[in-house]
């Protein structure tokens, strides 16, 4: 039997099965709620219950603190409804014209280590296969037990070959695969492109805030602008431990000399004595906000862990900036499942 579900913010309804989450019937539905991991991780699709009967599945408590759920709060991508329901969610404001995923195979070209823990994977689509998709936007993998790990694509739209970055992880069974055993010419399956991630059009100057891995989804986006002959400004803020973690740093230089409209601030959080002396230090937030007054006039695309996320989100909303201007791909890791990489659109 279908029931309705009412988003009461923006006025529109979509009708649902039992056997779907809301998120599964939105998208289908062409309804935009925002979503990340899809799997409870890690808390995009929350919305609150304002009347009907929902139960939410299995979900990771960072996702949804009991406080909230005892308020009313659920997951979207986790929840499924017996009666009509009325949802408050924020929708995403852009076009439904997202490209399609597709399930597909690819071979592993490449695999080369960046640092000490994170590696470069590069992949190939069969054939003559075509792949479409939004600069910043994510793919899964899917292993033989049904399950998935989903990471960015660091490459833009107009090349060949699908890059990934992969951070080792302590107690993650893929990334350690990946480290250690993964081989290349090796064949899998990937969903692609998945994700709300991507450049939005404005005119306004962009302030990238990439904290490790979280550069990935942002080097597809500025290459993406480059090869397009996009104009806008662009701060590129990339915030690490030391310089040991630093990665694609010379590639960085490189915009800088080659591009009029970017500019690069490398941060780190903990330098040791051998980092260069004139990096800037501290937590990559707080260093754009001690490089502008006010955030009114621009855009802000962040990645990184939830903690600089949140960070990020709430202070610079206190220095102007309008929340429809502000958008986030975040990420964490799941240990008794996945280690994941999703995004969060605010």
């Amino acid at each position: 039997m279908k029931h309705r579900v009412i988003i009461s913010s923006s006025n529109v309804s979509f009708d649902i099965e039992p056997s779907q989450t809301i998120l599964e019937a939105s998208l289908l539905a062409g309804i935009n709620i925002p979503f990340g991991c899809r799997n409870g991780s890690c808390g995009s699709c929350k919305g609150k219950i304002i009347s009907g009967q929902v139960f939410c599945d299995e979900y990771q408590q960072s996702a949804m603190t009991d406080d909230e759920k005892s308020n009313g709060y659920t997951l979207c991508c986790q929840s499924y409804v017996s009666s009509n329901v009325e949802l408050d969610i924020k929708l995403n404001k852009f076009d439904n014209n997202l490209p399609e995923p597709k399930i597909t195979p690819v071979r592993v070209e490449s695999l080369v280590k960046l640092n000490h823990d994170v590696m470069r994977m590069t992949l190939k689509l069969p054939g003559s296969n075509s792949l479409e998709f939004l600069a910043g936007q994510y793919l899964e993998f899917i292993m033989n037990d049904g399950s998935r790990r989903a990471y960015s694509i660091a490459s833009p739209p107009h090349e060949d070959l699908l890059e990934l970055h992969l951070r080792l992880i302590d107690g993650g069974k893929f990334t350690h695969f990946v480290f250690q055993e993964m081989q290349e010419k090796s064949i899998h399956r990937i969903e692609v492109p998945i994700g709300q991630f991507f450049l939005r059009e404005s005119k306004k100057p962009i302030i990238f805030i990439a904290g490790g891995t979280g550069f990935a989804p942002i080097k597809s986006v500025i290459e993406d602008m480059f090869h397009s002959g996009n104009k806008r400004t662009i701060y590129l803020y990339q915030g690490v431990r030391s310089g040991k973690d630093l990665y694609m740093d010379k590639l960085c230089l490189e915009w800088r000399e080659a591009f009029e409209q970017f500019n690069y601030i490398p941060v780190f959080s903990e330098p040791n004595k051998k980092d260069n002396i004139e990096i800037r230090t501290g937590l990559v937030h707080e260093a754009v906000l001690n490089d502008f007054e006010s955030f009114e006039n621009f855009q802000v695309y962040s990645c990184g862990p939830p903690i600089l996320i949140e960070s990020a989100y709430s202070s610079l909303l206190e220095k102007g900036l309008s929340e429809d201007d502000f958008f986030a791909d975040a990420f964490t890791f799941a240990p008794q499942k996945n280690d994941h990489y999703y995004s969060i659109i605010f």
